[in-house]
């Protein structure tokens, strides 16, 4: 599709380095939606991977079409809870639209250009070359309204797409982690440069003035938040867990031994549930319901 399509999506062709053309598999009317670029380390911690699978799906429930790279890593994690939260993902590619990379992402590739799309700027038959990757940053940068960045190391590639994020007038996220963790300096580095300090997702779509459009609770209003209510279709499990939760703080064991459900699945969801607004964190590991209005 070249870049004088009136299918071009726009945000990509304001960027004073847009490619004369790019390649789509899937859904050309995607690329135009409001999007929201995750990005990371290749070698997460797992907290990392469910970080951005958690904020992805959460944000995509919202309305925002989550743009990554399909590589290993968080960029996967991004894609998949996309896919999760039921809404469409873009993965821009540093190869040819035919050539998946890694090979383990292929069956991923196929259900991204089910719901959603896979671009690129390269020719069909490009291998993975190293000098395609940062090229391939920029149309990620590029295509979103702003870009998270959930894990990375000081020289990692996901600082080339936070920095030309902001050099295109995007906004960068960056979620902070603790000082003794190599992955979090680099996101420690961009919010000393002015990325906002992102905790929950809801600091997401506040900053890029979703809330009014995509929030579940159509009364909030600029500068107020209300609180949000369980949705009706919330997941069944989800719901469960959110019952067998009080107001009085709550430890994890607990909830395993009321809810009977594994313990990984259960920090799974008591993540989710937080970045939603339906519970808070308490001190020493600790949970609690957010109250509120009747």
């Amino acid at each position: 599709m070249p870049f004088c399509d009136p299918r071009f999506p726009q945000l990509l062709l304001r960027a004073r380095d847009c490619p004369i053309a790019i390649y789509v598999a899937g859904s050309v009317e995607v690329l135009s939606d409001p999007q929201l670029s995750i990005v990371g380390s290749r070698n997460p911690s797992k907290g990392g991977e469910e970080n951005a699978f958690a904020f992805a799906k959460h944000l995509a429930r919202q309305g925002l079409t989550i743009t990554s790279g399909l590589a290993v890593g968080i960029d996967t994690a991004a894609h998949r809870g996309a896919l999760a939260g039921g809404g469409p993902t873009v993965a821009v590619l540093g190869t040819g639209i035919d050539v998946t990379y890694p090979p383990g992402n292929r069956e991923l590739a196929e259900q991204i250009a089910k719901h959603g799309a896979l671009i690129s700027e390269f020719a069909p038959g490009t291998s993975a070359r190293r000098e395609n990757f940062p090229r391939r940053n920029r149309i990620i940068a590029a295509l979103a309204l702003g870009t998270l960045v959930v894990e990375a190391a000081r020289q990692s590639g996901s600082l080339i797409t936070a920095r030309l994020a902001g050099e295109y007038g995007r906004e960068v996220f960056a979620i902070p982690g603790s000082i003794h963790n190599p992955l979090a300096r680099g996101c420690h580095q961009l919010i000393r440069q002015g990325a906002k300090l992102t905790e929950t997702a809801d600091d997401i779509l506040t900053e890029l003035d979703f809330a009014g459009h995509f929030a579940a609770d159509s009364s909030r209003s600029a500068g107020h938040r209300t609180e949000p209510r369980p949705a009706p279709g919330m997941d069944k499990d989800h719901k469960i867990l959110l019952d067998a939760l009080g107001f009085d703080p709550t430890d994890l064991d607990t909830l395993i031994v009321r809810t009977g459900f594994k313990a990984d699945a259960v920090s799974s969801m008591m993540l989710i549930l937080e970045l939603e607004g339906y519970v808070q964190a308490a001190p020493g590991g600790r949970y609690s319901r957010v109250a509120r209005s009747p």
